[in-house]
């Protein structure tokens, strides 16, 4: 806290956070203006926003799938537009977790472009085929299937959105912990060109191209292109050439628009993205337990001796988007989307040369999905009604190289190769409408019927002579250890009810119930010669199997409360709300060493997926936004101020171990700190005709777990990261120059880690798979400081 007040002290300022509500100018108790309104009035020009004597820009979001002010949506959301995120130096969706209040969003273990994300408790930390998101995540409406390539980065967005708790009766897919909208804009009617270069510490070098023209009156074409390149945080030092942490990424986005006339409006877009970067490896915790290597002075170098796999990571799609409006109060849209990605992502688990536990895995998806609705607004009733069909695709292959082990029991090249092909088909109606009873109450009424098909295919096998073929090696197969086709339906009805009292234009009180909910499956990784005779006859019967391998869905119902105002004529505003959740069948998947034959060594690993049985998590969040100047050295200064605080508690009430034992007591919640915090300062000052903007931000995320069970190597104390920026913007806005930093005080933290050892408070340590002990761990961002600069024609 003593560095927040020394951020504070130095004037940090900002309204980074993402949640302002609303900014209107003060009215007593006049008419809310039309949604069409609204929009109309967002998209006027931005060049009164230093005048003191203007009104602020309103804050428009689309969380309600319509164009409404921020303060009168009764939801949980967060909105950072473009510009915030420009100013704030903001390049992927990872940061977003410094300013949104119980959210916790970071690259995955052993990955540089999967996607972990939490919101209030709720997400998923593993990616394997067979576990769907608890975060969904959406660009321009299209939901991605699953968490790899999801770590966008953000170039050309008009803002992104967050919102917290259940989403369903609104959106295509249903999503149980909340959803991250990522909107890129619309193209302009005139020509324009923009680029922008960076230049920073690790030799980190971005160039972004954008540019639109009009082909004709109502058809334009835009296109953007990234490369993104960074050197490594640290060095791999067994392999010569070879960084860890390093960046090395080409993307592009591609946008046709056509219009005719007033009625229709046509988008076809299309993206890809191709990662080259190094392969991200862990930090070891603990020495070699037979080697005896100690552990890096550096956090970010690494042993990895895994070589033979290249690192490669490949994503596209495509979405056509279609508009109609029939009547003034009738619109119907039409979503269609195509999506593949395909990753080769080398894991050394022990991060040692010797082959102790190390894993290739190969993620291959694609996703086909369809979204229509019939959107309505006549004033005073306003909502959806939509219908929406997935259908996925999710392929994890991957071994398991033992060979440290295999010479020990006199299997040399042990590998353990596990196989999972999973089919999704989703089909799900869903609608959603406000209605005004009075001109200050409004109750909105949603509900969905989500029909979520599984069908897994999981094949695993034990091979001796090291990789298998899908890795370029000649392992021969000795044993199958799984040999499972599974199929089920999980059907359910989710819904939403919330009311609304607005006593006028400046504040909003609501009161909100939803459940949420998330299919069930089967682990991909689960050994089913290890499933137990639960009946006792002497013989493991198919129905035992499936029940070990299967695990169910799991299911919230959440409860809100919230107030969002605007007040001082606008000079403050702010959202704060409290909610409750009663979450049941919670899906916890992990993995162990298993001993397979007795001898008292692990030679294979399983995967363990619970479902605990009952959690309560509850909590507070507020955003606040306070405009502290304006013109105050009457020159056309600026000063905002931006706070976000959450606190969340999150219990499980039940959970039954594999022994039939109630642990709850000893289990906590994953990548869930009871509190985050941000404040944030922006001050603007004339300069040389144009704006010199000085910013920072201090961000606090208390004490986290990794995993289900507490483990004093992984677990992350509390933590404040310091960001400042510094640019100027030129009169005409064509040309901007800026310096950011970011985590200026070099701090270490984890944010992710593998763990096959057991190793509880105050115990020793002990090895459960491979000889060397797998403890490691993966870290934030060090310090980094670059430079941008933009032009626009």
């Amino acid at each position: 806290m003593l560095k927040l007040r020394h951020e504070l002290a130095l004037g940090a300022a900002a309204l980074a956070l993402a949640a302002p509500a609303a900014a209107q100018s003060a009215q007593p108790d006049p008419a809310r203006p039309t949604n069409q309104e609204i929009l109309a009035d967002s998209q006027q020009p931005r060049e009164e926003a230093n005048d003191a004597s203007a009104p602020q820009d309103i804050i428009v979001v689309t969380a309600r799938r319509r164009a409404e002010r921020l303060l009168d949506v009764p939801i949980s959301v967060t909105s950072l537009s473009g510009q915030q995120l420009q100013d704030q130096g903001v390049q992927d969706l990872t940061e977003l977790s410094q300013t949104v209040p119980n959210v916790t969003l970071e690259v995955s273990r052993g990955t540089n472009t999967t996607l972990t994300a939490f919101i209030r408790g709720v997400g998923q930390q593993d990616p394997v085929a067979g576990f769907e998101q608890g975060v969904g995540v959406y660009v321009d409406d299209v939901y991605l299937n699953r968490p790899q390539a999801a770590v966008l980065d953000v170039y050309d967005v008009e803002r992104i959105e967050v919102l917290r708790g259940p989403q369903g009766t609104l959106y295509g897919r249903n999503t149980i912990g909340g959803a991250i909208k990522y909107v890129t804009r619309r193209l302009p009617t005139d020509m324009e060109f923009k680029a922008r270069g960076t230049y920073g510490s690790y030799d980190q070098a971005d160039l972004v191209l954008t540019g639109s023209v009009p082909l004709t009156d109502t058809i334009r074409l835009g296109a953007s292109g990234a490369r993104l390149s960074r050197g490594g945080f640290g060095d791999n030092l067994v392999q010569d050439g070879v960084e860890n942490y390093n960046k090395d990424l080409w993307a592009a986005r591609a946008t046709l628009e056509a219009e005719a006339g007033d009625a229709i409006f046509i988008r076809l877009s299309g993206d890809y993205v191709k990662d080259n970067s190094d392969p991200r490896q862990g930090h070891r915790l603990i020495p070699g337990l037979v080697s005896g290597a100690p552990v890096l002075d550096d956090e970010f170098d690494t042993r990895a001796g895994l070589s033979n796999i290249q690192q490669e990571v490949e994503a596209y799609g495509g979405a056509l988007t279609v508009e109609a409006d029939v009547s003034s109060a009738l619109k119907l849209r039409n979503i269609l989307a195509y999506r593949e990605d395909s990753s080769t992502t080398p894991i050394d688990f022990d991060s040692l040369p010797a082959a102790d536990v190390d894993v290739p895995a190969i993620y291959n998806n694609d996703q086909f999905s369809e979204e229509f609705q019939l959107l309505y607004d006549d004033g005073t009733l306003a909502g959806l009604i939509g219908a929406y069909y997935l259908r996925a695709n999710a392929l994890t292959i991957f071994d398991t190289l033992l060979d440290t082990t295999g010479q020990i029991i006199g299997v040399p090249g042990l590998n353990a190769q596990t196989f999972g092909d999973v089919d999704t088909e989703t089909v799900a109606i869903f609608g959603d409408f406000t209605y005004d009873l009075t001109e200050r109450l409004s109750l909105s009424v949603g509900g969905r019927y989500t029909w979520d098909t599984r069908e897994s295919v999981v094949r695993r096998q034990s091979l001796a002579g090291g990789f298998s073929d899908y890795f370029g090696g000649n392992g021969v197969p000795f044993a199958v250890t799984s040999d499972f086709t599974g199929k089920e339906t999980f059907k359910e009805f989710t819904p939403r009810v919330s009311l609304s009292y607005q006593p006028n234009e400046n504040h909003n009180f609501y009161a909100t119930y939803s459940k949420g909910f998330k299919g069930g499956g089967f682990d991909p990784r689960g050994q089913t010669t290890l499933a137990p005779d639960l009946d006792g006859d002497g013989t493991v019967s198919d129905e035992e199997v499936f029940d070990f391998i299967r695990f169910a869905p799991e299911k919230v119902d959440s409860y809100e409360l919230g107030w969002k105002a605007s007040l001082l004529d606008n000079r403050l505003s702010f959202n704060l709300a409290g909610f409750y959740a009663d979450y049941t069948d919670v899906q916890i998947p992990g993995s162990v060493g298993a001993d397979t034959n007795g001898d008292g060594i692990n030679d294979t690993f399983a995967g363990v997926t619970t479902n605990a049985g009952a959690a309560t998590i509850k909590g507070i969040e507020l955003e606040s936004t306070i405009r502290a100047g304006r013109d105050f050295a009457g020159d056309g200064s600026t000063f905002d101020v931006g706070l976000s605080f959450g606190y969340i508690d999150a219990e499980y009430d039940q959970f039954i171990d594999a022994f039939g034992n109630d642990v709850a007591d000893q289990r906590v919640f994953q990548n869930t700190p009871d509190y985050t915090a941000s404040v944030r300062g922006d001050l603007g000052v004339p300069v040389g005709g144009g704006m010199l903007m000085l910013g920072s931000q201090a961000a606090l995320r208390s004490d986290t777990s990794q995993f289900e069970q507490p483990n004093r190597f992984l677990d992350q104390d509390g933590y404040v990261l310091i960001d400042a920026n510094i640019s100027w913007i030129s009169p005409d806005e064509m040309f901007r120059i800026g310096v950011y930093g970011k985590n200026l005080t070099d701090e270490r933290y984890l944010v992710s880690g593998y763990n096959f050892v057991n190793a509880p408070y105050g115990g020793p340590i002990t090895s459960t798979l491979g000889q060397e002990g797998t403890l490691t761990g993966f870290y934030g961002d060090p310090r980094r400081v670059f430079v941008t600069g933009e032009i626009r024609f």
